[in-house]
């Protein structure tokens, strides 16, 4: 791991952490794409390894400079400092782009994922009947994820910390997104959207003095929600990175090969051209979750007519991996 970081690292970390964070939330992006292809993951890996009783130990007995050096704190600080300001900025703009541009910006994500299926792969070169079978195992996963039919919303606490620990795993699974499983699960706009804006919203009244949320059930319910999720996605993050930072030691090639195979199987996730389709009730209505929006079952992909809105997605395709490269290339000059 890096032991020195100038100011401009710095200020690229809190950046990488924004990419992070904004990836975790779109359906279908993994932020552990951003750590692998920017040149971190590893270190991201390994780092969160050391949040273990060694850790504790030092923090309860308050060494806590020696706690914070041993778990790599300004790194993580950096990085969960920039998911932070993310999922109350960026994100909210992504919401508001996938609103009004949805082709578009699914076009970005889809080159996004092209770019990082070429980066992962264009240096390994340890291809065996192993690794052969851990991509297509991969593959086949990812598309399997992709086409299954979302559930209902469920805000029981229990398993509100098990959409955490679960949604977390993109984060440190590259191309496994945590956000699209929790479409899955039924709790996306529960965890990621009203619960969020929930806090958003409460911190604005506590600026201007407004205490008035503390007789508001409905928003000490969401808050308490967003706890339990919070919760659950640390211990997702801490466990995830000790069995991955134990089987990148002892299986790195049938790792990134399954890796690539996940982040393969997730293109039918991101596929630009698709149409929105509706739970619906009974009597043939679109199915309302509590705040009246229309519930989504699933999408129903389709190939594009050669228009001008086909051509401009594809460009935003081109635009998407030239992201991608762009990153790759300054994780490549930073590590020399």
């Amino acid at each position: 791991m890096q032991s020195t970081r100038t100011f401009t690292d710095k200020v690229f970390l809190v950046l990488k952490g924004l990419g992070m964070g904004a990836a975790n939330k779109v359906p279908g992006i993994s932020g552990g794409v951003v750590a692998f292809v920017a040149g971190f993951y590893e270190e991201f890996i390994y780092s969160l390894q050391k949040v273990n009783a060694k850790a504790f130990k030092l923090l309860i007995n308050g060494r806590f400079k020696s706690f914070y050096q041993y778990i790599n704190g300004r790194f993580l600080s950096l990085l969960f400092l920039g998911m932070i300001i993310s999922y109350f900025s960026i994100s909210k703009m992504l919401d508001y782009l996938i609103k009004h541009y949805e082709l578009y910006v699914w076009s970005v994500f889809f080159g996004m994922i092209v770019g990082s299926i070429y980066y992962i792969s264009k240096d390994f070169e340890d291809w065996n009947y192993k690794t052969y079978t851990a991509l297509a195992l991969g593959v086949l996963l990812g598309i399997s994820i992709s086409f299954l039919d979302p559930a209902t919303e469920n805000d029981n606490l229990w398993f509100v910390f098990f959409c955490g620990i679960i949604s977390v795993s993109g984060m440190t699974l590259p191309g496994f997104s945590g956000s699209f499983i929790l479409i899955l699960l039924g709790n996306y706009v529960l965890l990621l959207v009203d619960s969020v804006n929930a806090l958003f919203d409460t911190f604005a009244e506590l600026i201007q003095g407004d205490f008035s949320f503390i007789e508001n059930d409905a928003r000490i319910r969401t808050l308490k929600i967003l706890v339990v999720f919070t919760l659950g996605s640390v211990v997702g993050l801490v466990t995830f990175s000790h069995v991955l930072s134990y089987i990148l030691k002892h299986y790195k090639s049938i790792t990134l090969a399954t890796i690539i195979g996940f982040i393969v199987g997730s293109l039918g996730v991101v596929w630009p051209w698709k149409k929105t389709i509706f739970k619906l009730e009974a009597d043939g209505t679109h199915s309302l979750d509590s705040l009246g929006r229309e519930i989504t079952a699933n999408y129903e992909r389709y190939f594009p007519e050669l228009i001008t809105e086909t051509y401009l997605a594809i460009g935003f395709i081109i635009f998407g991996i030239a992201i991608v490269l762009a990153l790759e290339f300054y994780g490549r000059i930073t590590r020399k």
